[in-house]
């Protein structure tokens, strides 16, 4: 800035072609530049000069010292005031005249341009403009005119200087800009480079375009027009698009009214209106257009693939007609040009391109495009950017949809992990995607490839031969993922982890065992099922009884229905046993544990159930016992039913020194017991028809059990029968009937003359009788009655001779070997059918006797006292001597200690006995 004259003046100086006659003319008259040949020179439009005279009223052009052109206001009214035509338009305009119509030259002593440039113009200030202000404005456009015009290198303003550098954008090295780039070739990013303006570098693509010549003057001989895109960077060298509303318009190339909502600023070489400021519609705009999409493409392909979406132009209503244009253009030159990033380094046009609505699931496309899988026209892209991708024409790939087309695929377990690996992420930001993809495939062990990982089975580390084994069976329903496959997606969306105890209980395993039989005979072979069971095997699994299994002779066989050839039971069983023998070869493949796991029999085994759901153990009479009871918990041993009839004293032994099978035995109501004591013969008879050797109150009715053998059972085997195993199994250790048939038994036993039963012995047993018709537990009706009876004294006698004693003081006149005694009389009564003794006896006491109260008697005292007992309340009528008339069972007088009369009043001439005899006393 300088001072001339009486103001401030700003001068601009610019290198170039000097100005010329040909310059002058077109600044003065037709306001046509004459450099509009030249496309790629600054100025050819011939209009920029106009836009000093809103600064200045008397512009000049400075060529050299004392050379140039000067324009003047003052000096255009001065020159046509006398002159009568102009004169009058002059007073018409109020003394406006236009500055730029004539020319004078400037004062000899004008000072040439500073030295390095050819011309300068010098501007003297309209009044009231502030130099400082435009020296800042020009300041602050300089970065846009050096990005908008290529032939300038950089701009000086005041002190401030702004350069332009660029660099090719694929190699990185300095470059020259090319505005004439040819034309644009897809997959190739030639012509785009890194230009820094200032201190802002942008990505900037030039091109040039032939087009049919323009309407206006200085446009009729050009054809040739450029473009250009500039995308600003960050500090990083990072895409920094601008946003739609940052306020950019077209350039063309300096700044015009058109606003753009555009990411990258559009510098094009497009016909505008004559105040330069709206483009113009025709055949050279929609051309420059067409360029400017195809152009764009290159933009997009020159930065990183990550941030290509972003560079899409906005999705919503445009700012102007030309924005919604380009807007168009763009997009559609977008979705069918090759950009968007594919696996492999691949790039894809969007119309043909699929993309995986999945946020998070990143390195996913490129997991399942690197397979031949289908899925090569899969973008690797943001989910976020799912409006841009559609109106591109790219199709959305659904979770359900990816899921069903992930069923054709043929990849090996590794890829598979690696697709799990990749969904991870999705899973734990996307709602309902877990729901989406429990029907993904999963490959199996077997080489199958399933639906849904919670149909599927996963092992923790590495499986096992045996393992590997049943998976490798391929049964339908067990599905074994191989090992290679496993990803911790799986168990979230329902996989279930297992070992070999819970593959051996898996339903498609059990039901494989449960037909095998069947299938062997249908011709199936059985081997690889049950090498692979057997494999896993160790400790006993209820349910695999059916495993099919060769026997001696080569046979299938149910496991559950042989012996190992050296089995502990092998001789207690019943020759006409349904039992075979397994084959040697596989006992001798096998380990012993896992063949008597598979039930195999070896020594007896036991089933434990601690919720018993119903009689469905596979035990004999097993329904029968839980009708008598409702077990919470069974323990029990099994194949009982087996044991040959003359074994039973070795099995007992066998049982007895086995831990499980004793405890099993021993379990209080259980069923080994139970059916021990129906089933198991000792001498040739039940348990229950002896009694223990320590039994002795029992001898006379019952027998000692047999012997037991106590050492040697089977080779290597030892067994000891003690008195705790006899009792389980039914062996009698005191008197007791447990049912109707217990009663016939017992009645049998007090009948048997060859039996010598003592009066308290037989008492007790006809208690024991009587008790259990009253505890309900015998079925009188059903019981089939002897013909003698045991009697007071010790006696068999005939029923019709014997009577039940329910008055005790009627046994005064009762032979003892007609009475029968023990318990509740009439219940005994009924039992027997016999009647009672106060049914037959009758009698009158002779004399009155002396009333006497029971408290008064001092034996009597003394004896409750004695014996802790309450002595009754009231009296008794004592004798000197007690006598009866006795009218039945025969007549006479006969002499009693005691006697109860028909009033209840008790007769005595011995008190203590009377005490003994007295109706209903208790202590």
């Amino acid at each position: 800035m300088g001072s001339a004259h009486d103001g401030a003046e700003l001068w601009a100086a610019n290198t170039g072609a000097p100005l010329d006659a040909a310059g002058v003319e077109a600044l003065a008259s037709l306001r046509a530049s004459a450099k509009r040949d030249d496309p790629g020179s600054a100025g050819r439009f011939g209009v920029g000069f106009a836009a000093v005279l809103p600064l200045t009223s008397a512009p000049r052009l400075v060529t050299g010292p004392g050379v140039g052109v000067r324009f003047s206001a003052a000096d255009t009214v001065a020159a046509v005031g006398s002159l009568p035509g102009p004169a009058a338009e002059l007073a018409r305009r109020d003394g406006h005249v236009p500055v730029l119509r004539l020319v004078w030259p400037v004062d000899p002593d004008e000072p040439g341009p500073p030295a390095g440039f050819a011309t300068e113009v010098r501007l003297p200030l309209r009044a009231g403009l502030s130099a400082d202000a435009l020296l800042a404005e020009a300041r602050a456009a300089a970065p846009d005119l050096l990005l908008a015009l290529p032939d300038l290198e950089s701009v000086t303003v005041g002190d401030v200087e702004v350069t332009r550098s660029s660099q090719d954008a694929a190699s990185g090295g300095t470059a020259s800009e090319d505005t004439a780039s040819g034309d644009i070739a897809s997959g190739d990013t030639a012509g785009v480079s890194r230009v820094v303006v200032g201190e802002r570098a942008y990505l900037v693509v030039r091109r040039s375009v032939v087009a049919e010549p323009g309407a206006a003057v200085e446009e009729r001989a050009r054809r040739r027009r450029s473009l250009c895109w500039a995308l600003p960077l960050d500090a990083a060298g990072a895409p920094a698009p601008f946003r739609p509303d940052s306020g950019e318009v077209l350039h063309a190339p300096t700044p015009g009214a058109e606003r753009l909502g555009l990411p990258a600023r559009l510098i094009a070489d497009l016909p505008l209106d004559p105040d330069r400021r709206r483009v113009r519609p025709g055949p050279a705009t929609d051309a420059v257009l067409a360029a400017a999409a195809e152009a764009y493409v290159d933009l997009v392909r020159a930065v990183p693939p990550e941030h290509r979406l972003a560079l899409v132009p906005p999705l919503d209503l445009p700012l102007s007609e030309l924005d919604g244009r380009v807007r168009a253009a763009t997009l559609e030159a977008l979705a069918v040009h090759a950009w968007l990033p594919a696996a492999g380094g691949r790039e894809l046009a969007p119309r043909r391109a699929e993309w995986l609505d999945l946020p998070g699931a990143e390195g996913l496309a490129g997991v399942l495009a690197a397979a031949d899988a289908g899925f090569e026209g899969l973008a690797e892209v943001d989910p976020a950017f799912a409006p841009q991708l559609a109106a591109l024409g790219a199709r959305r790939v659904p979770a359900a949809e990816l899921t069903d087309r992930l069923h054709a695929v043929e990849q090996g377990p590794s890829w598979w992990r690696g697709v799990y690996a990749a969904l991870e992420p999705a899973v734990e930001t996307v709602p309902g995607l877990a729901q989406d993809l429990r029907a993904l495939p999963v490959p199996l062990l077997d080489g199958r490839l399933v639906s849904g990982p919670p149909t599927v089975l996963t092992t923790a580390g590495e499986l096992t031969g045996a393992e590997r084994a049943v998976a490798a069976l391929a049964l339908p329903g067990l599905h074994v993922v191989d090992p290679a496959a496993v990803h911790p997606l799986l168990a979230r969306l329902g996989a279930c982890e297992v070992d070999g105890a819970a593959l051996l209980n898996h339903p498609a395993l059990r039901e494989a065992v449960e037909r095998s039989v069947d299938d062997a005979e249908a011709g199936l072979d059985p081997e690889p099922l049950a090498a692979a069971v057997l494999g896993l095997l160790r400790d006993p699994v209820p349910g695999l009884g059916g495993l099919a299994l060769p026997d001696a002779e080569g046979v299938p066989s149910r496991a559950d229905e042989l012996l190992l050839p050296d089995a502990a039971v092998r001789a207690l069983v019943d020759p006409d046993a349904p039992i075979g023998v397994l084959a040697p070869e596989w006992a001798a493949r096998f380990p012993r544990e896992a063949l008597v796991a598979a039930g195999v029999l070896d020594g007896f085994a036991v089933v434990v159930d601690e919720e018993p759901a119903g009689p469905d153990h596979d035990l004999h009479d097993e329904d029968l016992w839980w009708d008598e009871r409702e077990p919470t918990r069974v323990v029990a041993v099994r194949d009982l039913d087996l044991v040959a009839d003359a074994a039973w004293p070795a099995a007992l032994a066998l049982l007895a020194c086995a831990p499980g099978t004793r405890a099993a035995l021993l379990e209080p109501g259980g069923y080994t017991g139970w059916w021990l004591a129906r089933h198991a013969l000792l001498g040739g008879r039940e348990p229950g028809y002896w009694r223990l050797p320590s039994a002795d109150g029992l001898a006379g009715l019952y027998d000692p059990v047999p012997a037991v053998p106590t050492g040697a059972v089977t080779p290597n085997r030892g067994g000891i029968v003690d008195e705790a195993v006899l009792t389980a199994v039914g062996v009698r250790s005191a008197l007791g009937v447990a049912d109707t048939e217990d009663a016939a038994d017992l009645l049998d036993r007090l009948a048997d003359p060859g039996r010598t039963v003592g009066a308290g012995l037989g008492a007790r047993a006809h208690a024991v009788l009587a008790a259990a018709v009253a505890d309900g537990l015998v079925d009188v009706a059903a019981l089939e009655l002897p013909d003698h009876v045991r009697s007071l004294a010790g006696t068999v006698v005939p029923v019709d001779d014997a009577v039940v004693l329910d008055a005790p003081w009627t046994a005064a006149v009762l032979p003892a070997a007609e009475l029968v005694v023990g318990g509740e009389p009439a219940a005994l009564a009924e039992i027997l059918d016999l009647p009672l003794a106060s049914e037959v006896v009758r009698g009158e006491v002779v004399g009155d006797g002396e009333p006497v109260a029971w408290s008064d008697l001092p034996d009597v005292v003394v004896a409750c006292r004695t014996a802790d007992l309450a002595v009754p309340p009231g009296e008794l009528r004592l004798h000197d001597r007690l006598e009866i008339d006795l009218e039945r069972p025969e007549k006479g007088r006969f002499r009693v200690p005691t006697w109860v009369d028909a009033r209840g009043t008790v007769h005595a001439d011995d008190p203590l006995r009377a005490l003994l005899a007295l109706p209903g006393w208790r202590g």
